[in-house]
């Protein structure tokens, strides 16, 4: 399996952190997006949609899009629940990552941390961004205050893909000092085993 990626993307770390959870083999492939390298007719060939992560199966599929990717690995494992319920409650969590959380949180930290010139360029911009963040952080955080996990009161992919950009959010600018529970749950997220950093490559 070959994961078409960028080593800072949050959207891609929740693939290769569950990877190595699962015990899969995982071949890298960086793109850099600042370069143009995902508009390439290679790349777009492989996802039209021109975005990191995208896997390629050995039989040559492919598959993007980070929670689909999560959910497809996660079939048949611990990781996903078998109830019906919390299974929804899985999917439920991982929309609101990507509808109200990556948005502003990951949009934030990218212009801030990773674009070169990036939070001149789009100053403007954060105010709202970090409005909507917090309030984001602000609806994990009730959660959070009365469970250990998101869905299935087990450590599932619901947990890493809010997990992946939650945890640098200081690097766009939010403090996470005051999320009491966020700050627990990361922590517990940190102990489970098989965990690797952001900056770890198979």
């Amino acid at each position: 399996m070959r994961l078409y990626q960028m080593q800072d993307s949050g959207n891609c770390y929740k693939v290769r952190l569950l990877a190595h959870q699962l015990g899969l083999p995982l071949e890298l492939a960086d793109v850099d997006i600042l370069k143009g390298e995902s508009r390439t007719a290679d790349f777009l060939a492989r996802n039209p949609n021109g975005r990191v992560p995208t896997v390629e199966f050995d039989d040559g599929r492919t598959l993007p899009e980070s929670n689909a990717i999560l959910f497809y690995l996660a079939e048949g494992t611990r990781f996903l629940p078998d109830d019906r319920m919390a299974r929804a409650q899985a999917l439920q969590w991982m929309f609101f990552e990507q509808y109200s959380h990556e948005p502003y949180i990951a949009v934030a930290r990218f212009w801030q941390s990773i674009k070169p010139g990036g939070y001149e360029e789009k100053k403007d911009s954060f105010p709202l961004w970090h409005e909507r963040g917090y309030q984001a952080l602000s609806v994990m955080e009730r959660h959070l205050a009365d469970h250990d996990w998101f869905a299935g009161g087990r450590y599932s992919i619901a947990d890493i893909a809010l997990y992946a950009y939650t945890h640098v959010a200081h690097e766009g600018g939010f403090d996470l000092a005051p999320c009491k529970a966020i700050g627990r749950w990361m922590n517990r997220i940190r102990s489970a085993p098989g965990h690797v950093p952001m900056d770890w490559r198979p």
